[in-house]
């Protein structure tokens, strides 16, 4: 009696329990770039996360700005402190959709372009964006990438005058996320 119980259990479980729809990493790559005039202004961030339905094509990431790390501690001071004002508004967040998840077959290796719309939440200030995407299907993993730009104050992040000649309002934005299939 109880091996054919177990037997229903498991036929139960594998009927009515969907393949792995969700995919989550805890150390997507954020990085960012800004030509100056005086110095380049680059930082990185490797403890993103990052939650990715394969179905309905959502996707959500958020990044500590904390976690940033510049070449120079001075500049991650200013960033911090001045700029981002990482005590008041810590992280960042993007929710969005890819428009055509259905053009990837997450069981075929390749390489696909993807659309992403969605809403970008820096410094407190939530703007929709629309950034292309790559995705890379192995059979062990996806990764999923874009690279972007904004404009710093639609975000409300202001450059002080005395060095608004030598920061550029435009930054170069890349995004990394690697997520287990199996």
């Amino acid at each position: 009696m109880r091996k054919i119980l177990f037997i229903l259990m498991a036929l139960f479980t594998a009927v009515w329990c969907p393949a792995q729809d969700k995919l989550s990493t805890r150390n997507g790559k954020v990085s960012f770039f800004s030509k100056a005039t005086l110095s380049n202004i680059e930082a990185h961030n490797n403890t993103a996360v990052s939650v990715f339905e394969k179905t309905s094509g959502n996707i959500e990431f958020a990044v500590l700005m904390k976690g940033f790390e510049f070449e120079k501690s001075l500049m991650q001071e200013h960033f911090n402190d001045d700029y981002v004002e990482s005590d008041k508004f810590p992280k960042s967040v993007f929710k969005g959709n890819m428009s055509n998840i259905k053009d990837i077959d997450f069981s075929k290796d390749g390489t696909y372009t993807a659309t992403v719309t969605g809403n970008l939440t820096i410094h407190g200030i939530t703007k929709s964006i629309t950034v292309p995407a790559q995705l890379v299907v192995t059979n062990a993993s996806l990764q999923a990438s874009s690279e972007f730009s904004i404009v710093l104050s639609d975000y409300g992040i202001k450059i002080p005058s005395m060095v608004s000649g030598d920061i550029s309002n435009s930054i170069r934005i890349k995004a990394n996320f690697k997520y287990a299939l199996k």
